[in-house]
């Protein structure tokens, strides 16, 4: 029971590939023994289920001479029973459509189960049924899964797949620190090539850079100049409305002012009333014209 880890994907699909027969060989040999049956699984799989057959029909075309309720007890014991057997396949999930596909490759009952990424679209309960029946399964095992959990369970040795495929002596936790060391180191190289040409081309454009800023400057004054112009107007009306507001303030705070007659009372307290709405006004506008002028880049 093999789980096959790599730092890249593509690595462990050639292999995996390569195995099962769907790509040839890049060079070598490769020898099968005697009575060898092969089952695979892949997600691409589920594009071959007929969308307008039901899991019945589909087991019927496997073993067209086998009694119903055998097809139908097989069925069963993945999930299958009942009118969900004779239920168009079609409208399922991803995960009812690869659990029907497990149970296609197990009617076959194959000696080596080659499972490349079996827990794609599989819910939690289908998962845990899945590790159980790899863990109780009497043939071999090639196993290719990012689910750590099934990796435990279901393999009893790790091969790394990186140019060469080779036991790897370390465990999952390990193998993930490697990927995260692998990722860095490329991370780092990719960064330092970018780095590399980014200088290269400023040696090469410097004068086309400057010329292209001055460019970018002239844009924006030209775009900020008539929001500017109207913000200099909002802020002298801002400077005169508040100015009239001191005064009128002043003169509502002195005890004396509310001896003199009753109009001027009546007319200082009603300009005073109407003078904050508009200062608040020209503030929301005052902020509004700042905020274009910035955004414009």
């Amino acid at each position: 029971r093999i789980g096959v880890l790599g730092v890249n994907g593509a690595g462990k699909s050639t292999l995996i590939k390569t195995i099962v027969g769907v790509l040839p060989k890049l060079a070598g040999d490769l020898r099968r023994g005697q009575g060898l049956s092969i089952g695979y699984f892949a997600q691409h799989q589920l594009d071959a289920l007929r969308m307008d057959e039901t899991p019945l029909e589909h087991m019927r075309r496997l073993a067209p001479d086998e009694r119903e309720q055998t097809l139908r007890d097989h069925l069963g014991r993945y999930r299958f029973s009942g009118d969900f057997a004779t239920s168009p396949v079609g409208p399922m999930s991803g995960g009812e459509k690869a659990r029907l596909a497990l149970a296609l490759l197990a009617w076959e009952k194959p000696n080596l189960l080659v499972l490349d990424e079996p827990t794609n679209h599989l819910d939690m309960e289908t998962r845990e049924a899945l590790t159980m029946a790899l863990s109780t399964f009497e043939g071999a095992v090639l196993l290719v899964s990012h689910d750590r959990h099934l990796l435990r369970a279901a393999t009893d040795s790790l091969w790394l797949v990186d140019g060469a495929m080779q036991p790897y002596d370390g465990d999952l936790d390990d193998y993930a620190k490697l990927v995260l060391e692998h990722r860095k180191t490329q991370l780092a190289q990719e960064r330092a090539a970018l780095k590399s040409d980014d200088t290269r081309q400023a040696n090469v454009n410097k004068k086309e850079a400057r010329r292209l800023e001055a460019q970018e400057r002239a844009r924006i004054a030209a775009l900020r100049k008539p929001l500017q112009k109207k913000l200099a107007v909002v802020e002298k009306k801002m400077a005169e409305k508040n100015e009239a507001l001191s005064v009128l303030a002043a003169r509502l705070a002195d005890p004396a002012f509310y001896e003199e007659s009753p109009e001027e009372v009546a007319r200082v307290t009603r300009e005073h009333g109407e003078l904050v709405p508009q200062i608040e006004a020209l503030e929301a506008e005052w902020l509004e014209l700042s905020e274009e002028i910035e955004s414009i880049s």
